[in-house]
Parts: C-alpha cells; structure tokens; sequence
C-alpha cells in the first residue's frame, strides 16, 4: 500500500468501456476533497445495436477500439491539459463485458507506460459507489442501490474501499428488464427511456403485475417473474394499441419502482442501527428514471432519510466516475503496486462487495457473480 499523499489537488485521467458506451473524462480532486469535472465525453453507438434488441458484445468491443482514442483526445483537449498535466490514469477493470474491458484496461496500460504515469484498475461497481461524491456532501458511511442494466444491489458504502453487499438480484438486473420489456411492447432501445416515455400517458394501475419475492426474506431482488407478467399480458391481448403498450409501461414501471423500494425499505431498517447517516445514494443508469426516484424519495421522507443521486449524466456510465474513483484511491494511498497494475487481466466479474454469509447467488468459471 502506497503511502498517503500530500493534500495537492490531483488530475486524473478516467477510461470507461465496460458496455457499449466509450467514455473519457478529466477530473480534479482538491486537497479538500472537492471535485472538478474538467471533461467528460461520452460516446453512445445505441444506434448500432437497435436492431439486434440489445448490447451485441462484438459490435461493443469494436466500436471501442475505433473510438477510445479520439475520446481520450477530446476529453484531455476540452480540460485544456496535456497528457504531462495528469497525475495518473484510472481504467475500467471490470465487471462488464470482457472485450469492451479489454479495450479500456489495455489503452489505460498503454497510456501508463509511454507517458510513465500511475495506472489505477477501477472496479466499475465503484465508480458507481462513488459517483454522487462528486457532485454532493456524501460522507461515509451511506446505502448504495445500484440500478443500471447489469447491476441490481444495494450495498452498505462504509468508507472508501469497504462495501457490505446486503442484496443483490437473483436473475435479470432492472436495467436489462426494462430492456426486454421494452422489446417486447415493440419500443425502442434502451429500454428505459422507453419505457418512461411510454408510460406517461399509460394508467399504472390496469395491469396489476405481481411483486417478486415478497414472501422471501432479505433483501434480494427479481425481474424474471415481472417480466413474464408483462409477456403473458401482451399475448392476452389480441391486437395491443398504443394505449395498450402505454398502460403496460406504466403498470411494469410501477411494479418495478414497488419491487425496488421494498427491497431497499428492509436494507434500511438493517444499517438504521450502524450508524449509516439515514443517506441513501442511488446510481446506476435506472437511477434515472423520474418514477423510480420520485417513489424512492417518498419512501426516504417517511424514514426521514435524505436521498442523494448524481446528475442523470453521471448516473449513466461516463468516464468522469471512474476518474473520480481513480483520484479517491490515488489521495488515500489506496493504490496497488504498478507492475501488479500492468498484468491485470480484464474480468468479466468483480464483486464490489462479498455477500452476507449464506445469500451467495451464483458463480462459475468466470468466477463469483458481481
């Protein structure tokens, strides 16, 4: 473990390819932990997946290599710095998809030993954890949810670097079940903006889907089940309208905000007592969504928790928070050694946090679920 350093601000350069979205981003710590965006250019090549209905991995990891480059100008041109004014690089590691986190781990190794800066392996969980220090006072300790379209967990965040998984799902992610139900209702992709521009003329209540696990303890969540729900309406229908796919989104929506803010309901009677600070952070690219967040922000008012959420920009992945996990390991010493750094291989899977003993969901020869 590198030794602390000295409370000079900190620039960091961050690479971001873990999906379909190549992103880069400049980012300056202060000495007093304040952040500075500097950059953050985001490239999206949703276009180039419509018509397959989903994130093609191949179409990912080479949209990636044409692209990571000219980003990584852009973002270091539009901070007005060169590559000597940064005092390291943080690339994606994982989790994700392998080739796309190939792309980024392997030009942040590349940018590292030509211009001999620090390489900082970035679990993608963790730009997550981490976003909303960006842009709010988020002290430690504090409840994650995480929601994006690989990842469904709520997480005790108790200091840089110390995650306690209390939940995770045992089967599609919410993001990836806004996306099927999105194609299968005939909407566009990604499903989530679809699916919430759909549903604001729809009623929530006339279809009445079931809540997954709600006769299941802890705090684990579940999409498969909704999802067939919604299937099995559609197909009860003989020749669904537009009203008919606008009453759906809605009533999936509202079944799914209801899953997610019973689920984190239980999270937050567990941490109550450790001392969490009643905040509770939600990131990830569903974080989003306006109904997810009004019914969460409903729920922390009768808990009398504060809810904290990044911008929609940095709910989604960017580069900025992988930048800003970079800095905040980089300023507390929290580095590994930089020839450990250049043989990382890319990983699939990466838990941020290992889950409470007896609740694991899952592993495999890419290892445990992340």
């Amino acid at each position: 473990m590198a030794k602390a350093l000295s409370s000079n601000d900190l620039v960091v350069l961050g690479l971001e390819t873990s999906c379909d979205d190549t992103a880069a981003a400049i980012v300056r710590r202060g000495g007093d932990g304040r952040c500075d965006i500097l950059s953050n250019e985001v490239w999206t090549d949703h276009d180039d997946h419509a018509a397959f209905g989903g994130v093609v991995p191949e179409i990912a990891a080479r949209s990636h290599v044409e692209r990571l480059d000219a980003t990584i100008e852009k973002a270091i041109a539009n901070a007005g710095m060169a590559f000597d004014d940064i005092d390291a690089i943080a690339a994606t590691a994982g989790p994700g998809l392998v080739g796309g986190v190939m792309v980024g781990l392997t030009t942040g190794k590349a940018i590292s030993i030509t211009h001999k800066k620090p390489l900082i392996a970035i679990n993608h969980l963790e730009g997550h954890a981490l976003s909303a220090r960006m842009t709010e006072p988020a002290d430690f300790p504090y409840l994650l949810l995480l929601i994006s379209g690989g990842h469904t967990q709520l997480i005790l965040v108790e200091a840089l670097g110390q995650y306690q998984r209390l939940g995770a799902t045992i089967d599609d992610a919410a993001g990836e079940a806004f996306d099927k139900t999105a194609k299968l209702l005939g909407l566009a992709q990604p499903g989530g903006p679809a699916i919430e521009k759909a549903a604001a003329i729809g009623d929530a209540r006339k279809y009445d889907f079931p809540e997954p696990l709600k006769k299941r303890d802890g705090c684990d969540f579940s999409f498969s089940g909704l999802k067939t729900a919604v299937r099995e309406a559609v197909h009860g229908l003989k020749d669904p309208g537009s009203q008919d796919v606008a009453d759906l989104a809605a009533s999936f929506q509202y079944a799914a905000a209801r899953h997610l803010v019973q689920r984190t309901d239980r999270a937050m009677d567990k941490v109550h007592n450790k001392d969490s600070g009643m905040r509770l952070v939600v990131a990830g690219g569903v974080a989003a969504n306006r109904e997810i967040k009004s019914t969460l922000n409903s729920l922390c008012e009768l808990k009398n928790w504060v809810l904290l959420a990044p911008p929609v920009k940095y709910c989604t992945d960017n580069g900025a928070m992988i930048a800003w996990a970079g800095a905040e390991r980089l300023a507390a010493g929290m580095t590994e050694p930089q020839a450990d750094i250049l043989m990382m291989a890319p990983r699939a899977r990466w838990p941020l946090a290992p889950p409470l003993e007896g609740q694991e969901i899952g592993g495999g020869r890419k290892g445990p679920k992340a």
